[in-house]
């Protein structure tokens, strides 16, 4: 399998971001119940992380599931072709572009990631209205 890298950096900064608007308030506060740092972690910073991680994980599989170079170059044998690629092949040829069957198949290929994106949806949009705190 190919992992793509082209989000890599920017789903970090991204993560790092939204932990940084969660308030130290409540490490301290867990910290003062007595509660240890694996606790803290899975039971307050990761529920709280949930929109983050969601979001993180749509932006990802979008990133490998739409990659193009990398698998181009990686990929030798036609029967393990991305879709990407497959559809380049549809219209690479100078009098054999085949557009009605090249829209078909990106139309066919953006169902996954919309029913991603549909599934995903609740937890992302409650990411910005729940919260610990409000200021």
């Amino acid at each position: 399998m190919i992992y793509s890298s082209a989000g890599l950096g920017f789903n970090m900064w991204i993560m790092k971001g939204y932990f940084d608007t969660i308030p130290m308030e409540l490490d301290e506060a867990a910290r003062i119940d007595g509660a240890s740092n694996i606790q803290i972690f899975f039971q307050i910073f990761l529920p709280l992380a949930k929109p983050v991680i969601y979001t993180v994980g749509m932006l990802s599989f979008i990133a490998t599931y739409g990659d193009f170079f990398l698998p181009r170059v990686m990929l030798n044998n036609s029967d393990n072709f991305t879709l990407a690629i497959g559809l380049t092949k549809l219209v690479v040829g100078q009098y054999t572009t085949q557009w009605g069957i090249f829209a078909a198949g990106a139309l066919l290929g953006c169902i996954p990631v919309v029913i991603i994106f549909g599934l995903l949806q609740k937890n992302i949009v409650s990411g910005a209205t729940l919260g610990a705190v409000k200021f």
